[in-house]
């Protein structure tokens, strides 16, 4: 058995300086939750490595889980090198088909700092309800606290929803609002799917770009990309019976 947890921490310390390395020479790639949510439900022994890896330090993460919306929350968010979209991204149906006749926001981060994660996709197995629940950091309180801590770090997040709402005061800084879709930039690069003259919220310029702090976050989104590295303590992947509505 001790041998079997060398060689998985072996192989998982491996696979996370690859996809550090990826991480870092600036190509896309990403951590999407949204395709085929159960793919991603690891055996004990893999949560357990992934575990140690995440306690040890950033993990530049390739969770694939989109096709169907899911729930992100957080009792806070801080971003910086902050941009939005309106797009109309191609959305996968049951019969492997795809349509781009839903409009969504498509918000990214160059740097992101969250208050507790959590991820709850709803899935049927054999006509029964099932609830993956993915959650790190503090435990995310069903009505946000007033002020927030951050505790999870993350570089190039990206967010594709229909709704993404905040429960308190949201600041909003060295923003241009209304900004050409194909002008607004994160970490360098246009946000997927834009536009000329589409609506964009982007950066006035400056030192560190537009930034944003929202008191509570509910999204309802089909795809969260975290395509730099990821630093995410205490992380747990449950499957629960049933049709989950908190972590």
């Amino acid at each position: 058995m001790n041998h079997l947890l060398s060689g998985a921490r072996a192989a998982a310390a491996d696979w996370n300086a690859r996809m550090l390395a990826q991480a870092a020479d600036g190509t896309r790639r990403g951590t999407r939750w949204g395709r085929g949510a159960f793919a991603f439900v690891p055996s004990v022994l893999a949560v357990g490595v992934l575990g140690t890896a995440l306690a040890q330090g950033a993990l530049a993460a390739n969770f694939s889980v989109t096709g169907q919306p899911f729930t992100l929350t957080s009792n806070g968010v801080e971003g910086s090198g902050f941009g939005a979209i309106v797009n109309t991204p191609a959305v996968g149906r049951p019969d492997g088909t795809t349509s781009t006749d839903t409009a969504m926001a498509r918000v990214g981060f160059a740097s992101a700092h969250l208050a507790g994660l959590c991820g709850i996709v709803h899935q049927t197995i054999a006509g029964l309800p099932y609830s993956l629940l993915l959650t790190g950091g503090q435990k995310v309180a069903a009505t946000p606290p007033a002020t927030f801590t951050t505790d999870i770090d993350a570089s190039n997040l990206y967010i594709q929803a229909t709704e993404l709402q905040a429960y308190g005061p949201t600041t909003l800084q060295n923003a241009v609002l209304g900004q050409s879709a194909d002008q607004v930039t994160v970490a360098g690069k246009p946000l997927t799917g834009a536009l000329p003259g589409g609506f964009g919220l982007g950066s006035a310029g400056g030192e560190g770009g537009s930034s944003i702090a929202l008191h509570g976050l509910n999204a309802s989104a089909y795809d969260a990309e975290m395509a730099g590295a990821l630093v995410l303590p205490d992380l747990k992947i449950r499957v629960v019976a049933g049709t989950a509505t908190a972590c």
